[in-house]
Order: structure tokens, then C-alpha cells, then sequence
């Protein structure tokens, strides 16, 4: 498993490449919207303890997401789209 971590950048950047409202992340992810808002709200990597980042990073990751960089080194992210015709 990699590292969980992300920060609140990736997770807000992710969001807006994706389209996805707090809502729709939350329904995705059964994590409440009121924990999405606080993640986002922080800055670098929101404090956690229920796996929660991990479920919104695999979430993410299989819409296609992909997390670089580290938390402390350039942190980014990349979206992968499926080839084309």
C-alpha cells in the first residue's frame, strides 16, 4: 500500500479536475462532508485517524487520479484518462 498521505491541495485539486462536489466526493467515499470541508480547509496533510485519507486517495486513484510528488516535495496530481479510439 503506498503512503496515504496527501494534502489538502491534492484533495481539493483533485476534486476540481474531477468535477466532483463535497457531496458527491463523500457519497463516493462514505466519508461525511462536514470531515471532506475540514481536509480542505487545512493546509498540507489534515490530521486523520480513520483511514479516511486512504479512502479518498483510492478513491480518487480509480477515477484516475494519480498523486506525485510527496506532502513535503512538490506535491501534485495527474489525471489519467482511458486511451482514446
Amino acid at each position: 500500500m503506498q503512503d496515504a498521505n496527501i494534502v489538502a491541495e491534492q484533495i481539493r485539486a483533485a476534486r476540481a479536475v474531477l468535477s466532483w462536489s463535497v457531496a458527491e466526493l463523500s457519497m463516493k467515499t462514505g466519508v461525511g462532508t462536514a470531515t471532506i470541508k475540514r481536509y480542505e480547509a487545512t493546509t498540507g496533510v489534515p490530521k486523520s485517524r480513520k483511514g479516511h485519507l486512504q479512502t479518498i486517495r483510492s478513491t480518487f486513484e480509480s477515477a484516475g487520479i494519480e498523486f506525485i510528488g510527496t506532502p513535503e516535495d512538490r506535491p501534485g496530481i495527474r489525471l489519467h484518462r482511458p486511451a482514446g479510439p
